[in-house]
């Protein structure tokens, strides 16, 4: 393994899920990776899938909180101290507030837009004139099929990819002139923990006139969790994308159906695919107790 190549790369979320696996997987290809994460004492299993395949020296762990504009200023000037350029970054971290509109209280919608966008924009601006000044660098955003697509249950979730995926087409054109790429990576279902950590705190109750069709969309969302593919193939992914000297797309749709789901969107009519959701739910729902 070629130990170091030279370049550098900020992952922010990267205590576990894609984060965790993205760092690791470009430490292991020679960035000297600045693996980010709110609380640094959950470094433990980065640091041992990173021994793992020998690529733990190219890791240092940064604490940062995407939402604290302290940190944020603090992780980057201290890359660029360490380092002094920063080539990559990837916006990983997020979380995941799931519930119906009604049940979902206006706090937790503001704490999902809070990390998933606002965090993002921080952290995307933190770098912009850094990449300006050495003449180029990639923006990689973590978006999701649920940033093309709004699924009953995940409305908080689905604006807040929605938001990073217009700002991130704006950004493009904003950028490219100073040789800086920006690319979504949008994926599907996975096995990563967010979604457990959703379900977790779901909002809505044995009182809401919600209950049995969020019975149904958890239900649905559990089983395909439990079926999805590996989430290495996504950071391979990311891996590629950072190592080319151009990205020709903007969006980078993976996952088991996600590009036949984002195909049905563009080709079939509306009432088409509403209908295919409403079916769904009937027949997810029917059979479990209302509340």
């Amino acid at each position: 393994m070629k130990k170091e190549n030279g370049k550098t790369a900020l992952v922010t979320g990267a205590s576990s899920g894609f984060g965790l696996l993205i760092a690791v997987a470009l430490a292991q290809r020679g960035y000297k990776v600045a693996a980010a994460m709110r609380d640094p004492e959950r470094q433990a299993d980065l640091l041992h899938a990173a021994e793992r395949v020998d690529a733990h020296e190219n890791i240092e762990i940064v604490k940062l909180d995407v939402t604290d504009s302290d940190e944020i200023e603090a992780a980057v000037s201290g890359m660029l101290r360490r380092h002094g350029r920063i080539d990559v970054l990837v916006n990983n971290a997020g979380m995941a507030v799931g519930g119906f509109t009604e049940d979902v209280p206006m706090s937790g919608w503001r704490a999902q837009m809070e990390t998933n966008f606002f965090g993002l924009v921080a952290m995307t601006r933190a770098v912009l004139p850094v990449m300006r000044a050495q003449g180029g660098g990639t923006i990689l955003q973590m978006s999701s099929v649920s940033g093309r697509w709004g699924f009953p249950g995940y409305g908080a979730y689905a604006a807040s990819k929605f938001a990073v995926e217009g700002f991130s087409e704006s950004l493009r054109h904003e950028v490219a002139p100073y040789g800086i790429r920006v690319a979504l990576v949008e994926p599907g279902a996975y096995r990563t923990p967010i979604w457990a950590k959703g379900f977790a705190e779901m909002y809505g109750g044995p009182d809401s006139p919600y209950g049995r069709a969020l019975a149904a969309v958890l239900g649905y969302a559990k089983r395909t969790a439990e079926s999805a593919p590996d989430p290495r193939e996504v950071a391979e992914l990311v891996v590629r994308l950072a190592e080319r000297r151009k990205l020709s797309r903007l969006r980078y749709p993976i996952g088991r159906g996600s590009s036949l789901l984002l195909l049905a969107g563009r080709l079939l009519p509306w009432r088409m695919i509403e209908a295919a959701v409403e079916r769904t739910m009937r027949r997810r729902g029917d059979d479990r107790p209302p509340g």
